[in-house]
């Protein structure tokens, strides 16, 4: 790992860590009102993992399945290692048919992702005492609801109420409490919110 990921990589440490002692002390703010159910500017990008279809218009044999690598590139049966990772399926479209047009006379391509995985800074990720801590690719409109179903809930362990959302929004990380146990043990959807792409959600683990 180079020294700007080790750095990356020691800041999310950081960060989770902070909130889950702070969390532990109930010392967040909720979400604005304005802001719960805002939707965002969002299109998808491809990141690595994700499965693509390539149809190359009049060229049959050309068209293929292809697989983004953990480096964001991919291989085609006419180019090596194009970049795909952090462009959108049309911006990528337009790429390959650049990378094409030595090859074939006037290239028509369509990108089709149908595998997501996305790139980190659009999945929304869920540590400490989830059934299953993980990250999940951005959907448009996903809740806060959504998002623990896709996890499997909370562990008996967790303190949904001292739970912590963490948010960059135009450079600057912001930390909100969230109230999970309300939201998901006692059915007070006015603890639902709308995810934004980046979120991540810490659930913090009760203290006896």
């Amino acid at each position: 790992m180079n020294t700007t990921g080790k750095s990356n990589l020691a800041k999310a440490s950081l960060i989770i860590v902070s909130a889950l002692v702070l969390s532990a002390c109930g010392g967040y703010p909720t979400v604005p009102s304005g802001d719960r159910f805002s939707e965002p500017d969002y299109n998808y990008v491809i990141g690595p993992g994700d499965t693509m279809e390539i149809f190359v218009w009049g060229n049959e044999e050309l068209t293929t399945t292809a697989i983004v690598r953990p480096d964001g590139k991919f291989t085609t049966r006419l180019v090596e290692d194009l970049p795909a990772s952090g462009q959108t399926p049309t911006q990528l479209a337009r790429s390959i048919e650049a990378a094409y047009a030595e090859y074939v006379r006037q290239p028509v391509v369509s990108v089709i992702v149908n595998g997501f995985v996305g790139v980190p800074e659009q999945q929304v990720r869920v540590v400490g005492e989830a059934t299953e801590p993980k990250g999940v690719p951005y959907t448009q409109h996903m809740t806060l609801l959504d998002l623990m179903i896709s996890v499997g809930g909370m562990t008996e362990f967790a303190a949904g109420n001292k739970s912590v959302l963490v948010r960059t929004s135009n450079g600057q990380q912001t930390s909100y409490g969230l109230r999970l146990d309300d939201l998901l043990r006692d059915g007070d959807i006015s603890a639902n919110m709308v995810l934004m792409p980046g979120d991540i959600v810490i659930i913090s683990e009760s203290w006896f």
